[in-house]
């Protein structure tokens, strides 16, 4: 029982030092984030941290993969779950999944947007290991959904994917510039919803159930 314990316990500490460090990377950028500043955020010694992660770039691309993989983890599920679905019903369910995931993890949003706005070693890594399997994954649904009339057939495919990526993030990644102009929290669990209901009806129409429409 002591060993279970112990494991948990190691297990809990990673888990606070990826969120505290993926939270902090997101804010700071790469360069402007300090590990001491990680360990405080994580409530444990900066030796625990080192401990577990060793230098900076090792801990940064640990809480890169934590931010993906469920992400990652969701998207295939679904997609793979609704292999033989309507294209539409199946791009309704992905954009209420990834706003979904934004709302509850933004600094993935920042981070992103951080790292993918310059060239570099860190975003070659990120694309290479993470963004390329995803677009890879999402990009057959776009060209049936294409095929079948759900979406224009005369854009090419990868911009509808970043025309989505976008219409969703923005919201999130501008969070703090929300409030100030709406008062709205974009990740309050109302406010997403509200956003996951613009987006469809921006790519799709109205969904059925939305009160109020017309069948």
């Amino acid at each position: 029982m002591a060993g279970a314990a112990t494991v948990g316990g190691a297990a809990d500490t990673r888990e606070r030092i990826l969120a505290a460090a993926l939270e902090t990377f997101s804010l700071q950028g790469f360069d402007g984030a300090r590990t001491r500043d990680i360990a405080a955020r994580a409530g444990v010694n900066l030796s625990l941290l080192q401990y577990h992660f060793g230098a900076k770039p090792k801990l940064w691309r640990a809480a890169v993969d934590r931010a993906f993989g469920e992400m990652h983890a969701g998207l295939e599920t679904l997609l793979r779950e609704a292999r033989d679905q309507d294209e539409t019903e199946v791009l309704r369910r992905l954009i209420r999944a990834y706003v979904a995931f934004v709302a509850r993890r933004p600094e993935f949003v920042r981070l992103m947007h951080e790292e993918g706005k310059r060239r570099g070693a860190r975003m070659r890594w990120i694309v290479d290991r993470h963004v390329k399997p995803a677009f890879a994954l999402a990009l057959p649904l776009v060209e049936r959904a294409q095929r079948r009339g759900v979406l224009p057939a005369d854009v090419p495919p990868a911009h509808f994917v970043y025309a989505l990526i976008g219409s969703v993030d923005v919201i999130f990644h501008q969070a703090e510039e929300c409030r100030r102009v709406t008062g709205i929290d974009p990740t309050a669990p109302s406010a997403a919803l509200d956003h996951t209901r613009a987006v469809e009806h921006l790519f799709l129409g109205p969904a059925p159930d939305t009160p109020g429409r017309t069948p």
